[in-house]
């Protein structure tokens, strides 16, 4: 069983992160052969962002990944620039991949819509070098948010019609989506996913918020004007709030309504606070302790890098044999 999957290093975490993805990376290390973990900082350069401070958002990602329980000697983490592979491949599965399929990404449509000088052409092929990302480990399961299930389901379709049309060489991969959690909304705006460029302060939590800063955030969660502590479509507020609570206390959600039936929204916000902060207390400070040892951490990502090419080299000399390219080695 291989596993996939990427992190953008844009910026500090946030809660939506660590429920939505970092989660799922913990269990995919626990069940990988291997499991394979990618800082993609090519994908971050699709949107406009500062070329002097990349570096330092991919330590603190690689620092982050590691606070919350990735162990490099137990998973493949590594950095998507060290390879080129991840580029080469992305231009030949292109070859393969219709124009009006990249027309329908969701994604593309938001974040174009934001580029206010410039929408670059590697937003538009981002789906395809994420597809790349995927198929290059023969992947079977992609731990993800409810945000990327479309991107699989295209990489899904590249892999078919590659195998189809040059011969089999990847694996088809499922997406694997969290039951609870799958879309952490924003505290502020919850009809909007929790995010790093989206969201305003008071919206988001990040990973290394201090336990204050997150229980007054939550406080201050936008809600609707109700008290029941239910889950419903126009109580998009507290559903959030809801399934926060219950990935933070590893309950399921009908025993957090049951939990605080006929309780008012002041404490149940304040439970939810404690127990986040509470999750998280752990992770910021082990974090603060691997962020300081940027050596250390250029090393774990160096050292993935090779066993992420061990894996990678072969498939690329599949894919060269296949479209009747130069012989690879």
């Amino acid at each position: 069983m291989r596993i996939f999957s990427g992190i953008q290093p844009t910026g500090r975490k946030h809660l939506g992160n660590y429920i939505g993805a970092i989660r799922g990376y913990l269990d995919g290390q626990e069940r990988g052969d291997p499991a394979i973990y990618c800082i993609v900082d090519l994908h971050a350069t699709s949107v406009s962002y500062e070329p002097a401070a990349l570096p330092g958002y991919v330590l603190d990602t690689t620092a982050m990944l590691m606070a919350a329980g990735l162990d490099p000697e137990r998973c493949i983490l590594f950095r998507q620039s060290d390879l080129a592979e991840h580029s080469e491949l992305c231009w030949l599965l292109s070859s393969v991949t219709p124009y009006g399929d990249l027309q329908r990404m969701t994604q593309f449509k938001d974040k174009s819509a934001r580029e206010q000088q410039l929408v670059r052409t590697s937003l538009f092929t981002y789906p395809v070098l994420q597809a790349a990302d995927i198929l290059l480990y023969k992947t079977d399961e992609v731990p993800v948010g409810e945000d990327q299930r479309q991107h699989v389901e295209l990489a899904r379709e590249i892999a078919r019609r590659f195998n189809s049309t040059y011969g089999e060489v990847f694996v088809e991969p499922e997406a694997v989506v969290p039951k609870t959690g799958a879309r952490i909304m924003d505290l502020q705006s919850p009809d909007a996913k929790m995010s790093t460029t989206g969201s305003t302060e008071a919206g988001r939590i990040y990973i290394d918020d201090e336990p204050d800063a997150i229980v007054k955030k939550v406080k201050r969660a936008q809600t609707d004007s109700g008290s029941g502590v239910v889950r419903a479509p126009e109580k998009a507020g507290i559903t959030n709030l809801i399934d926060i609570y219950s990935v933070a206390r590893g309950t399921p959600p009908e025993q957090v309504e049951r939990e605080f039936e006929g309780q008012g929204y002041g404490a149940f916000k304040q439970s939810v606070g404690e127990a986040v902060a509470g999750l998280l207390a752990p992770v910021r400070e082990r974090y603060a302790d691997l962020r300081a040892n940027e050596g250390e951490l250029e090393r774990t990502l160096r050292a993935g890098a090779e066993r992420a090419r061990e894996l990678a080299a072969p498939t690329m000399a599949e894919v060269h044999s296949a479209m009747g390219l130069a012989a690879r080695s």
